[in-house]
Order: structure tokens, then C-alpha cells, then sequence
């Protein structure tokens, strides 16, 4: 996995929100062109798209797998067959494209959409899609660390303070009474 593929999965579940939240409004809201045109920008900027790229390879090499299971006679022929279908779908990847740039376009402004489109092209950009999944693994890494840290002294702290508060509330020892010498057996 490269390091840009792992930040684009942070961002995924945002953007399928987005996609899935926009939808309705999108339909209902008419979109100008300069507007769809800056989403489109900004989608392919962002690469918000790319990590469904394995999507249709994967589905067509499961499908593959299954058929030839089933009849392993026939395997050049389902290769064959699923490979020249899954290129006719190739074409529709363009669909997913639209909605993404339709759901970013009902969420943000032009205005904002350009600067989004100018923020991931430039030259900080490109280092923040490259490089922020390396940074995210490590600011994960130093989170755990640091939650591991707060427990531990949490709970002893917590163990502290509840000896201390239980030593103050048990009753005193009594005090001790000397014991009275052992009679001798008669």
C-alpha cells in the first residue's frame, strides 16, 4: 500500500458521507456548470475517487473465481468472457466521478471547491496527500502511547487515593492488651 492510499481510507467514510448526504439535496438543487466543473477539480485534486480504483478488478477476478469453480472446464472461456465485460464497465467509472463532484458540489461553494482544487495541487498539497498517512500512523502510534500512559496513571493514582481514603475510614486497631500468663495445667 502506498502512503497516499492509506489517507485517502481516512478520508473515505467522509467523502461516502458526503456522497450519501448530498444526494437528495443534489437532485433538488440545480448545480451550474462552472459550479460541477470546480467539483470535478476538486474531486481529482483530492483523488477522492481512487481508492475505489481495485473496485471492478476485484469484483471481476472474484466472479472469475467462482465460475471456474464451478466448472473448471470452461476457464479460458469465463477468463476470457468476465475480462471483455469488465472492460465494457470500465467506461461507466465516469458515473462515480459525476456523483462525487455532485456531492462535493452540494456541500461546498465554487469559491471553496477552487480553493480546495488550489490547496491539493499546490506544492503542500501533493506532500499533505503523500505524506499524511505516514504522519496519521505516527500521531496514531504516539496516541496509543500516550493513552497506555494516562490509564496507568490514571489507575494508580485512583488506587492511591482510595487506599489512603479506605486507611482513613477503617476503625482504629484496638489497642493491644497484654496476655495474661498461661495457667500451668494441674
Amino acid at each position: 500500500m502506498n502512503r497516499a492510499t492509506g489517507f485517502r481510507r481516512l478520508i473515505a467514510p467522509l467523502s461516502v458521507a458526503v456522497m450519501l448526504g448530498g444526494l437528495y439535496s443534489a437532485q433538488a438543487q440545480e448545480i451550474t456548470p462552472s459550479h460541477l466543473a470546480a467539483a470535478r477539480a476538486a474531486v481529482t485534486a483530492i483523488r477522492t475517487t481512487d481508492q475505489f480504483d481495485s473496485i471492478l478488478p476485484t469484483v471481476a477476478l472474484q466472479l472469475k473465481g467462482e465460475l471456474i469453480q464451478k466448472d473448471p472446464n470452461l476457464e479460458a472461456i469465463i477468463s476470457s468472457t468476465v475480462d471483455e465485460q469488465a472492460l465494457a464497465l470500465a467506461s461507466r467509472r465516469g458515473d462515480l466521478e459525476n456523483e462525487a463532484a455532485r456531492a462535493y458540489a452540494v456541500s461546498f461553494t465554487e469559491e471553496e471547491l477552487n480553493a480546495i482544487t488550489g490547496f491539493y495541487t499546490s506544492p503542500a498539497g501533493k506532500k499533505l496527500l503523500s505524506e499524511g498517512p505516514i504522519v496519521t500512523r505516527e500521531v496514531m502510534k504516539a496516541a496509543s502511547i500516550w493513552q497506555r500512559g494516562i490509564a496507568r496513571d490514571l489507575a494508580q493514582a485512583v488506587a492511591e487515593k482510595v487506599v489512603a481514603a479506605a486507611a482513613a475510614t477503617a476503625p482504629a486497631p484496638a489497642p493491644a492488651t497484654p496476655e495474661a500468663p498461661a495457667q500451668p495445667k494441674p
